[in-house]
């Protein structure tokens, strides 16, 4: 996984409420375990309309999607922050999220920023408008430079800094692991 550092981007928006990872990456797509090409599938049923918000030339190297209440509703896969970040995208903002797609963003380096309704209704209104994402202090710098803070664990905000999953953070305590193993054989072996 890629380290979450300082972000700065214009956005996409797609002002849609209960879009399922169904929506996100058709059920097609689920056949491979590779996360590579899944950004092609991304939304591709809905991309055949010349007039949706990612056929759009401005929306090119957007990586802020900015999206309708209860994004990534339905079935729980992967594949859905997968073709996300594979398409380009670092965050994504809404009201709310399915907690099970939330996990899965977070677990994978996508994160799903969640804003206040007023601050929402403003960023769906402007589509290209350049935010900026300080995971860190955890708050997003809107385009007239008001900072609203957003919520997120402690542990996923670690991992998404260091830029290593559940396991990965794991291997980094190696070292405590090896020496807490140490103590303990000591410990039982006193006793015997």
């Amino acid at each position: 996984m890629t380290k979450f550092e300082a972000l700065q981007s214009k956005t996409v928006v797609l002002p849609i409420d209960n879009i399922d990872t169904d929506q996100i990456i058709p059920a097609r797509y689920l056949k491979s375990i590779s996360k590579e090409g899944l950004g092609e599938g991304l939304f591709c049923d809905w991309r055949v309309n010349p007039d949706f918000p990612l056929n759009k030339p401005e929306a090119k190297g957007a990586q802020i999607l900015v999206a309708g209440d209860n994004f990534g509703c339905g079935s729980s896969r992967e594949h859905a922050p997968w073709a996300l970040t594979q398409y380009g995208f670092r965050a994504v903002i809404s009201t709310s999220f399915a907690d099970i797609f939330r996990g899965n963003s977070l677990k994978n380096g996508l994160l799903p920023i969640i804003v206040a309704p007023d601050v929402h209704k403003e960023l769906i209104k402007s589509p290209g408008a350049v935010l900026k994402v300080d995971l860190a202090a955890e708050t997003l710098t809107l385009p007239d430079g008001r900072a609203v803070k957003f919520p997120i664990d402690a542990f996923s905000k670690q991992c998404m800094l260091d830029g290593v999953d559940e396991l990965g953070y794991m291997l980094q305590q190696e070292a405590a692991i090896a020496a807490y193993e140490a103590r303990r054989v000591g410990s039982v072996n006193t006793l015997g």
